[in-house]
């Protein structure tokens, strides 16, 4: 038990059985991030890339033509993995935890947009071809150039 205060008095409060509470300066810091499951499919880590661009669920379920509630699913079993309560908080959990490295997941418009519909095999979108053409063109002319000289 504790001891009565100085001065010989007893009194009720010496007994409280609840510790104080460090104050919030003393308080060691918690990270708030619990450690994500590294091995997460690949829709999800998709997902969580166009969520991290500014998509909203339904603007991904009409780029992936599927319905809202598929990728409402696997938003919701991101978010589980992740401990995270809301989408915005999901992309905050996942850049603190190195999950988004700031690079989006499939680019369009350029040679990285092309070579990213060739190896998952999906049909190429009008401005990735562009894309690779102008890319194919430059690097063209950078060899001539290099030629040249």
């Amino acid at each position: 038990m504790g001891q009565p205060p100085r001065g010989g008095t007893r009194r009720a409060d010496h007994l409280d059985p609840l510790p104080r509470r460090r104050p919030a300066c003393q308080r060691r810091r918690r990270a708030h991030v619990r450690r994500p499951v590294v091995k997460m499919p690949r829709t999800e880590r998709e997902v969580l890339g166009l969520m991290a661009q500014g998509r909203t669920l339904v603007q991904i379920a009409t780029q992936w033509d599927v319905s809202t509630g598929t990728v409402h699913e696997y938003a919701e079993r991101l978010r589980r993995r992740l401990g995270a309560e809301t989408n915005p908080q999901a992309v905050l959990l996942a850049c603190r935890a190195g999950l988004l490295d700031g690079r989006p997941f499939l680019r369009h418009g350029d040679h990285a947009g092309y070579e990213t519909h060739r190896k998952r095999r999906i049909p190429y979108c009008d401005d990735c071809r562009a894309g690779e053409k102008a890319y194919r063109e430059s690097r063209r002319e950078a060899l001539k150039a290099r030629e040249a000289a």
